[in-house]
């Protein structure tokens, strides 16, 4: 009988564990604390991540010839969007939803998109509103002016008119510049990156303040360097990320872990070069190579704790 008993106990025991283990591995089991909520809830209810991207934002999110997203933050929200796939264990659709500088981050917190996949800043300020993910690029504010305009730096601007994108972190650099030295410049917001760009283009700006890499993007789509250059000091310092809501740590911890994978692999550092050293499907070539800044950020993620 005693035998009997530990028998039992034994079974019993066995099946206790074996139902709190599902429970651990089971992210949808009732009552688990570990079930899934945020982004990644909403995911495996839809089987749909919503994706804002730039239209505009040459290489990082912008249109190829058939009017579809492409570039550089465009292939890691894939990467982050198939990761998330693997997570909850179903196929993920993408739908596309287009935003700008200034309506970006409404769209994040009203729920309209689920990643914003562009060249966005991340700093103090909005890091209250939003998460990102670990910087994919550093950038920082310059001009870009007509070769024979006589301007070199922000102080050439005394009484001239400088086009900016409305909502970037530009146009906030450039006001408190011509605030504090006093520069007195007639500054003119548009909606987006290739307004500005046409704007200054068709001669209504003297110059056209923006992140230096958009600037040069911009430059070689147009082939437009016999023309215009981007000169002056940083104006702005300005980290990129991927942008996703706050508040969120499973979709936290995923994306964290997604990066520090693509860095190890050194895929991070390839997808940097598929869009920044070689040719790119419209034809063109920034021939930009990584800066030290940026490869000690991706060799920081890459390396695995001890």
């Amino acid at each position: 009988m005693r035998r009997l008993w530990i028998g039992l106990a034994a079974l019993v025991g066995c099946l206790i564990g074996a139902a709190a283990a599902g429970a651990q591995t089971n992210p949808n089991a009732p009552g688990n604390p570990n079930a899934l909520a945020g982004t990644l809830k909403k995911a495996r209810d839809t089987g749909v991540v919503t994706i804002g991207y730039r239209e505009a934002s040459f290489p990082f999110s912008y249109l190829d010839a058939r009017r579809e997203p492409i570039g550089y933050s465009i292939d890691l929200c894939r990467l982050i969007v198939e990761t998330m796939s693997d997570e909850i264990g179903r196929e993920l659709q993408l739908k596309w939803v287009p935003v700008t500088s200034a309506s970006r981050f409404e769209a994040l917190t009203s729920g309209q998109i689920d990643l914003e996949c562009g060249s966005t800043t991340q700093n103090v300020e909005r890091q209250a509103t939003a998460s990102f993910s670990p910087v994919i690029f550093v950038a920082g504010t310059k001009l870009m002016v007509r070769r024979d305009a006589g301007i070199r730096s922000f102080r050439d601007l005394r009484g001239r008119t400088v086009v900016v994108t409305a909502g970037t972190t530009n146009e906030k650099a450039l006001r408190d510049v011509s605030t504090r030295f006093n520069i007195g410049a007639n500054i003119v917001a548009t909606p987006d990156h290739d307004q500005s760009f046409a704007l200054f283009m068709e001669g209504k700006a003297d110059a056209y303040a923006g992140d230096d890499i958009l600037l040069y993007g911009q430059v070689a789509r147009a082939q437009a360097d016999d023309k215009v250059m981007v000169v002056g000091d940083f104006l702005s310092y300005d980290p990129y990320g991927i942008m996703f809501r706050r508040g969120d740590p499973a979709m936290a911890g995923l994306v964290d872990r997604m990066f520090r994978t693509i860095a190890e692999s050194r895929e991070l550092e390839h997808t940097y070069n598929r869009w920044f050293m070689h040719r790119l499907p419209g034809g063109e070539r920034l021939r930009l190579p990584m800066s030290a800044q940026l490869e000690s950020i991706f060799g920081t993620l890459s390396a695995r704790p001890d």
